[in-house]
């Protein structure tokens, strides 16, 4: 970026924050406005990225401290809340997994299944995308299968991506298929994390795993298959790649048998998702081994177990060199810019300001926060979304009279897609080759149909599923 293009983008930000209140403080009060200012603040220096999106993520942190908008301590504690915990415990808990070859010995088991047509890479790239990414963080899956697939192309003779023609499908069907399998788990990625913590501090109860499985896998299902048909319309020049399916076989029989080591770690993993979906189970006997928890005990573990080698699974220097810090400090400034908007009553005045609008149906509300939440997400992120929007549908919910319930799963359904820019993971392929002109012109259509099917998915449930509204604890 130029050098004057990016201080002139660095100093909009706080430029942004200073219009806001002076506009806008007798509408939302002082401490209102400074919200939605630092609010806006973030929103452009993520579009535009003059910084990276760490940095932006600390920018409550720094307003708060020169504005005082709410309490220090409810900003700071968002960034080692129980989601960011949970982040860093299932971190450490498959952080051996590179180490050991169990993500590669995974990936190339389920990819071992592709033919050579075109239309079979699609299929099984798209697939393991998806799957994946709802037991593991988007970014991982795709920095993981990305690679993979570039090495699988350049056996095939395809040595420069970004002329290469079945790089652009094949890249596409990863970086769209791990944004949208985030939908299947609350392991899916960090905005599923923010999300459930901004749900039960508006319930004061736990959120139950099971019932986002039990709620959002159909969706899932069904969004899958148009998300599938869509990429079949892609224009394809090229209709088969020869050697591919004997390439990963191949790479699968040079891993060996499976090692003691990768058993233990796939069983741990096994064992802390069990634990997470079977919570209700135990809940009365153990309430303090939230999903968070019990990550964390069993990632604390790889620090103490040997397996295969005298050494154990973890230490300290792979675990700092390996933890997504930046993702985590992502989720606790996302939660801290909640903090903000909800503490100075910024939220609640918007929400008032909105409710104006008459919104005769459910339909029309459900299209309204479906929209509003895809666009955040679309030129930010989904963790970005959902620290913005979650707030406002309850606040929304409330003003109304509604049961904010259903709006929060089909929020969740929203912010989980992104199709257009190469932003979030969405940047992995893109730095491997793939063209961004292509994301966008292919990602455009995408997002559109995608917009309508949970527009309409989430209607119907609201309308016709009177279990979609109702948690276990509720």
């Amino acid at each position: 970026m130029d050098k004057k293009k990016r201080y002139f983008y660095i100093v909009m930000g706080p430029v942004l924050l200073c219009m806001t209140v002076l506009l806008f403080s007798d509408v939302l009060t002082v401490s209102g406005a400074q919200a939605i200012g630092v609010c806006l603040w973030m929103i452009f220096w993520w579009g535009t990225r003059p910084v990276e999106i760490y940095i932006t993520t600390m920018v409550p942190v720094v307003a708060n401290a020169l504005l005082s908008i709410v309490p220090m301590s409810d900003v700071v504690s968002q960034y080692s809340c129980e989601s960011v915990i949970l982040l860093f415990g299932s971190g450490l808990l498959t952080l051996p997994w590179a180490g050991i070859g169990l993500d590669r010995r995974i990936s190339l088991k389920a990819l071992a299944l592709i033919g050579p047509s075109m239309k079979s890479q699609i299929t099984v790239w798209l697939l393991a995308s998806i799957v994946l990414s709802n037991m593991m963080p988007n970014l991982a899956v795709c920095a993981m299968l990305t690679p993979i697939a570039v090495s699988m192309l350049h056996i095939a003779g395809y040595k420069d991506i970004k002329t290469a023609e079945p790089a652009v499908p094949i890249l596409l069907a990863i970086g769209w298929g791990v944004t949208l399998g985030g939908a299947g788990s609350p392991l899916g990625g960090g905005m599923n994390i923010s999300a459930i913590s901004y749900l039960e501090a508006y319930t004061g109860q736990e959120f139950m795993y099971i019932d986002w499985v039990v709620r959002l896998l159909p969706y899932l299902v069904i969004a899958t298959v148009v998300l599938l048909v869509g990429m079949m319309m892609i224009p394809l020049k090229v209709n088969r790649i020869e050697g591919t399916k004997e390439f990963f076989k191949d790479a699968y029989k040079e891993l060996g048998p499976m090692k003691q080591a990768e058993k233990v770690c796939l069983t741990m993993f096994l064992l802390a998702t069990i634990g997470a979906f079977t919570r209700p189970l135990f809940v009365d006997l153990l309430p303090g081994l939230t999903p968070a928890y019990i990550f964390l005990i069993l990632g604390f573990l790889n620090f103490f177990i040997t397996a295969s080698t005298k050494n154990v699974l973890l230490n300290w220097d792979s675990a700092q060199a390996g933890t997504h810090w930046g993702i985590m400090i992502l989720i606790g400034g996302s939660l801290a810019l909640g903090q903000l908007i909800n503490g100075s009553g910024a939220g609640a005045h918007l929400v008032a300001m909105i409710s104006r609008f008459s919104f005769h149906n459910d339909l029309a509300v459900v299209a309204m926060v479906v929209i509003f939440t895809r666009l955040i997400t679309e030129i930010t992120n989904g963790t970005t979304a959902s620290a913005i929007c979650c707030p406002f549908v309850f606040g929304f919910a409330a003003e109304m009279g509604i049961n904010p319930i259903p709006l929060w799963f089909i929020t969740t359904m929203a912010f989980n897609a992104e199709f257009v820019l190469p932003l979030s993971a969405r940047a992995i392929p893109v730095s491997y080759g793939l063209d961004t002109e292509k994301m966008m012109k292919y990602g455009i259509p995408m997002t559109l149909i995608n917009v309508v099917l949970v527009i309409a998915f989430g209607y119907l449930a609201l309308e016709y599923w009177p279990a979609f509204g109702v948690l276990s604890l509720s």
